[in-house]
């Protein structure tokens, strides 16, 4: 992976304007993670900014250049960060949106594409789909031409789902919802993304069609299933972790989205800011607020 000099060449000293919130800082944080950080230890993985100082193997980037950035080498959630992984942001995102793309744009792509290979006319289901993750693999999903459906606990939520190109939506809340979308979509899905697997993926398995796949992106405890119903269908579980990336495959996702975000075809949703000295609070409400309706942002220039 090189030495952390040689990163340093290849790094960029971002301004931050904006980071992203997402679940995992809250765990790192509170210690409940399966790899924790040497301390002292900056939070935040995905943030917006302008770019201070680049380093001498750095190409195409100059100072004042406005970028979004993923895996900083030094966290986001600060005045500044120090990233290795850093792309263009075009002068019609705002600092806001282009700091929900390192994480949660790119963990969606990762999903849909890489690993369940989606392609035109499938249909997928989204578990979660207001959340950030889920309205970047909602939008991401139908501008690839894929049938859209998803899952959300509140009406708003749901009506912002279907804003984001979704045909169908059910109430995950309500007892037995997966009866509702199996009487929807009979021959099941093609894509299943799963944010919550300890709490879905049992049902996961009666819903996916044959030859379909389950992505696991997210779970907070262990499930019991019936691997039965997936020999039956010959389909497949597969986990996703943006992590788990290649230099090749960054570069890849982060042009692909990029581009996208040109043709208008995305366009994040953030549902609130919170100011740096807030961290805290903004940690607890992305944790325990009941119905996500897309991403939280620390703003720098709130104080």
């Amino acid at each position: 992976a090189g030495t952390t000099e040689d990163k340093l060449k290849e790094s960029a000293l971002i301004r931050v304007k904006c980071a992203g919130v997402n679940p995992v800082d809250a765990y790192i944080r509170s210690g409940h993670y399966s790899v924790l950080p040497h301390l002292p230890y900056t939070p935040g993985r995905e943030g917006s900014g302008i770019v201070e100082q680049v380093g001498e193997k750095v190409k195409d980037f100059k100072i004042g250049d406005r970028v979004w950035f993923t895996d900083p080498l030094i966290g986001s959630c600060a005045d500044y960060s120090i990233a290795d992984k850093f792309y263009k942001l075009n002068d019609e995102t705002s600092f806001a949106e282009g700091a929900t793309l390192g994480i949660k744009y790119m963990t969606a792509y990762r999903a849909l594409f890489l690993k369940a290979h989606a392609r035109a006319g499938q249909t997928v289901l989204i578990h979660g789909a207001s959340g950030g993750v889920g309205l970047a693999a909602c939008q991401l999903a139908f501008a690839s031409s894929l049938k859209v459906i998803g899952t959300a606990s509140t009406v708003d939520g749901r009506q912002l789902v279907k804003e984001n190109g979704a045909e169908f939506v059910v109430d995950h809340s309500k007892g037995e919802y997966w009866e509702e979308l199996k009487e929807a979509y009979p021959s099941g899905f093609d894509v299943i993304l799963e944010m919550l697997a300890n709490a879905n993926l049992e049902h996961d398995f009666e819903l996916v069609a044959n030859n379909g796949c389950i992505i696991v992106i997210g779970s907070r405890g262990t499930v019991e299933v019936n691997p039965r119903l997936l020999m039956v269908k010959e389909a497949c579980v597969r986990g996703a972790l943006l992590a788990k990336s290649s230099a090749n495959e960054y570069d890849f996702m982060s042009a692909h989205i990029g581009r996208l975000l040109m043709e208008n075809a995305i366009r994040p949703v953030i549902s609130k800011r919170f100011p740096l000295r807030q961290l805290s609070a903004a940690h607890r409400y992305i944790i325990h607020h009941i119905g996500s309706h897309g991403s939280v942002v620390i703003d720098m220039d709130l104080g």
